[in-house]
């Protein structure tokens, strides 16, 4: 059954997202400059910039994503993603956001053409602006997804079933108005709003996720482990918690794991951490606008802060969705494993095995024992005919069964624990339609401001007007919009892609991210650095990176990272060693904005810091 609002929901719902709209037009009225549109004319405050900052970044894709890794095997393990900005934001606002603020640039391209030379600024914009599209199909998706699972068999206006396709184009075109319209200013306004109604949204799925494991049957549980001692059925909410995952109460997972091995806590998760918070434009869009570095840098630690608390609003609720509704998930898994089946029983008894392997988890095998064994015998025998045949097995037609699909995890707790009658349905859908349109906003006004100002206005059309160039980003606006909600059906196709949305995410960047944070961290070091050095760091890390994944794709994405960081570091070494610059590079100040460093955001910072290292220390 779907989620039924009532008439105070519903005027929730709706006044909720007129007043983010109202607030962020009002905020943003006749932006036609440049500067005005893509950087909210180097206005913004502290406030502004973290509250954005933690708005842009959360949305239905870690709602749905990380509470989903969190109802897995992975538990805690994801809080990483979380508790590592909370180190790596101050690192950036007292490291790296003096260099961009006193360089005046409007994007993360433009300062790699101070520093080495213009491809190496249309290498990055080339591989950022697809990076930014892919991501935007991924948060419509995880949106449409949240849509689909809370009002599943329902319709909109009583015709269009409300589907992965009716709820990606309703999410993307409203995302696309709003920040075609408002530009930068428009989002940090709204987000401020959006912001803190998705904290308090999450926080009470939190409490009231609580509140339901601790009134249902110890019976009607279903523990993380195998050997969970047995609950006395007078136990409380955090004691059932305790105990039915206190094998996910751990920061650290095997090495061998695809996800988070312990060995990327090391050195692999810093690397698309540093990438997201530092270098990566519809994040840094924020900070490049603030009124001054002190501004700049306090609305850094501030988002530091928020994240140390996140996994609270993230991580819990999703183990508690496992204990509560695991069959509920299984049942949806079930769905998308139907097509996989029926082509299985097509091709099964065939005198000669198709070119198809049928993978599956271990939740899949665990509650099909018989099939599991057929099918993996099955999958002996294509990949034997293949060898005889001498076709390489990346080459062969896959499908994928799941056990559970735990990414409708969030999407069950808001539909199963949440009181009626008080209007709190309204308020999460309209916290969760304002985090996607947050995020989709912040993505599209990034891809768009690269493709207007990196792409348009350096290489095509050098004495556009700024009325021109505006126009130009506005409708690239529409243009990739389009684009991503067509692809965003598709990401919900377990046979393309695992059925973790945010691990796709994460394992795709690693294309770009470890060579375009080590082209930035050398070139910053090392000033004599060759302006080749720079380019070749930047083509040779997709290829590198992709050769290991279809090489060695046991390797888990992380650990793929850090090998490309250290070895494109190398690679740029040695242009450094046999053909360094006669003179260092130097960044000249090119901006009227306040660069004196804030004291009290440092204290403040190096205190979140600590704090994130103890929890690693409780958790580990």
């Amino acid at each position: 059954m779907g989620l039924s609002l009532t008439p105070l929901d519903i005027v929730i719902f709706l006044g909720f997202i007129a007043a983010v709209v109202t607030l962020g037009m009002l905020k943003s009225r006749h932006e036609q400059e440049s500067e005005s549109y893509f950087l909210a004319g180097r206005g913004l405050t502290g406030l502004l910039i973290g509250i954005s900052l933690i708005a842009a970044n959360i949305s239905t894709e870690q709602f749905v994503g990380m509470t989903g890794q969190a109802a897995d095997y992975q538990g805690l393990a994801p809080a990483s993603y979380d508790w590592f900005p909370a180190i790596s934001l101050v690192i950036i606002a007292f490291f790296l956001l003096p260099y961009f603020l006193r360089a005046g640039i409007y994007t993360m391209p433009e300062f790699l053409e101070r520093r080495y030379t213009h491809w190496a600024r249309l290498i990055m914009a080339g591989f950022s602006v697809p990076v930014l599209v892919l991501l935007v199909a991924c948060v419509t998706y995880s949106g449409a997804l949240t849509l689909r699972t809370a009002f599943v068999g329902q319709r909109l206006l009583g015709v269009l079933p409300i589907d992965l396709y009716t709820g990606s184009w309703m999410i993307g075109l409203t995302a696309a108005a709003y920040v075609a319209s408002g530009g930068l200013k428009a989002c940090a306004w709204a987000d401020l709003i959006q912001g803190t109604a998705l904290i308090v949204g999450g926080a009470l799925i939190t409490w009231f996720a609580f509140s339901k494991l601790g009134q249902t049957p110890v019976a009607d549980l279903t523990p993380a482990g195998e050997n969970v001692t047995a609950l006395a059925p007078t136990a409380g909410a955090w004691e059932r918690f305790t105990t039915l995952n206190a094998s996910k109460l751990h920061v650290v997972l095997p090495r061998g794991d695809p996800n988070l091995p312990w060995t990327a806590l090391l050195i692999g998760l810093w690397i698309p951490n540093f990438y997201y918070w530092g270098l990566n434009q519809y994040i840094t869009q924020r900070t490049l606008g603030a009124r001054s570095l002190a501004a700049g840098q306090r609305g850094l630690v501030l988002a530091a802060w928020i994240q140390l608390f996140l996994p609270l609003i993230l991580i819990v609720p999703g183990m508690i969705a496992y204990n509560l509704y695991s069959k509920e998930m299984r049942a949806h898994a079930a769905t998308d494993n139907r097509p996989a089946l029926e082509r299985f029983e097509a091709v099964r008894n065939l005198p000669q095995p198709a070119m198809e392997l049928f993978d599956f988890d271990k939740g899949w095998e665990k509650a099909q024992p018989d099939l599991a064994r057929t099918m993996a015998a099955y999958n002996d025998a294509v990949r034997e005919k293949a060898r005889a045949e001498k076709i390489a097995e990346e080459d062969l037609v896959r499908h994928q069964l799941i056990g559970h699909k735990f990414d409708t995890a969030f999407a069950l707790l808001m539909k199963n624990v949440l009181p009626g009658g008080w209007g709190l349905h309204g308020f999460i859908l309209a916290a969760l339609l304002g985090a996607v349109v947050s995020s989709l906003a912040a993505m599209l006004n990034a891809a768009s401001t690269i493709t207007s100002l990196d792409i348009f206005k350096k290489y095509l059309a050098p004495r556009a007007s700024e009325r021109s160039v505006v126009f130009v980003g506005r409708f690239c606006v529409g243009v990739f919009v389009v684009i991503g909600c067509l692809l965003a059906p598709i990401l919900g196709n377990p046979q393309y892609f695992n059925s973790s949305i945010f691990r796709n995410i994460q394992e795709l960047q690693g294309y770009i991210s470890p060579g375009i944070l080590a082209v930035f961290v050398f070139g910053l070091i090392f000033r004599r650095a060759p302006p080749l050095a720079g380019v070749t760091g930047l083509l040779a890390n997709p290829l590198l990176y992709g050769l290991i994944t279809f090489s060695y794709p046991r390797i888990p994405f992380l650990d793929r990272m850090a090998i490309c960081f250290f070895a494109v570091m190398v690679l740029m070494l040695l242009f450094r060693l046999f053909r360094p610059l006669p003179q260092p590079v130097e960044f000249r100040a090119q901006t009227t904005v306040d660069l004196e460093s804030s004291r009290g955001a440092f204290w403040a910072g190096i205190v979140v810091m600590s704090l994130a290292i103890l929890l690693y220390i409780i958790f580990w």
